[in-house]
């Protein structure tokens, strides 16, 4: 079983660690998207990716710092490197290093740049959203580029995971995200995990809360060595119980009241 996870769009270079990285699988077509984002001005950048003209400026530095070689001194294990809210939820730094090599073997991070990352995997300061649409010489949009390299990286990952008689894939990513696993090409089933807050006399799903669910529920997994979806349905962080009666195979459905 694989589960899948989001990036971020902060990140924590100023932390330091002692985990030493590996090599991502996709660094030669990393390098080929950075070649064409190295041309653009801050100014298209901001409208390509609908950021402040700071962080535009920003991040066409970072595009040309980018190197093919990573080093302890321009990279940073990807799952420590990352800042966000599903980040927060996860609290890479205080999982203990045999967690941290289950996890290297069962979590896969999403990455419009990058394609697929584990979790130590060498990540490099950047801004590319998988939603993008950056022109390359397969499409109009990171989807064309990406095509079904991502669903081929996952099949052959799942050939040494333990999953049971059949491949599972636990989608803890944004839809943005997973649509960039080609359904057609995946060979594994896929279980959807949902997170719903009890608001304004509904069941809703939150963005914020969601998206810290989310990260608890990976490390819930890493914790529990996880190697079958219907194991998820005991996790209980945060208030959050399985609901039987809304899940279905394919869908568990975790809720919270907080009132």
């Amino acid at each position: 079983m694989l589960l899948l996870l989001s990036p971020a769009k902060s990140l924590d270079y100023d932390t330091p660690t002692d985990i030493a990285a590996t090599t991502p699988k996709f660094m030669a077509e990393a390098a080929q998207l950075i070649e064409l984002l190295r041309p653009l001005t801050p100014a298209h950048v901001a409208g390509l990716m609908d950021l402040s003209d700071a962080l535009a400026q920003l991040n066409v530095g970072r595009y040309a710092a980018w190197r093919r070689r990573a080093t302890p001194a321009n990279s940073k294990p990807a799952l420590l490197a990352f800042n966000g809210d599903v980040y927060d939820g996860l609290d890479a730094r205080s999982l203990g290093r045999e967690d941290l090599a289950w996890a290297q073997e069962h979590l896969v991070i999403l990455s419009g740049l990058y394609g697929a990352l584990r979790p130590l995997d060498a990540l490099q300061p950047y801004r590319l959203e998988m939603g993008t649409r950056l022109a390359n010489p397969r499409g109009r949009d990171l989807y064309a580029w990406w095509g079904d390299t991502i669903s081929r990286y996952l099949n052959q990952r799942q050939k040494g995971v333990r999953s049971g008689p059949v491949p599972v894939v636990v989608n803890l990513a944004s839809q943005e995200y997973f649509k960039a696993v080609d359904r057609r090409a995946l060979k594994a089933r896929v279980v959807e995990c949902v997170f719903e807050d009890w608001q304004r006399d509904a069941w809703r799903i939150v963005s914020f809360h969601a998206k810290r669910a989310r990260g608890r529920m990976a490390r819930w997994a890493i914790e529990q060595r996880c190697s079958a979806p219907e194991q998820l349905s005991g996790f209980d962080r945060a208030g959050y119980a399985w609901d039987e009666a809304a899940s279905g195979p394919d869908r568990l459905v975790f809720r919270r009241r907080t009132d």
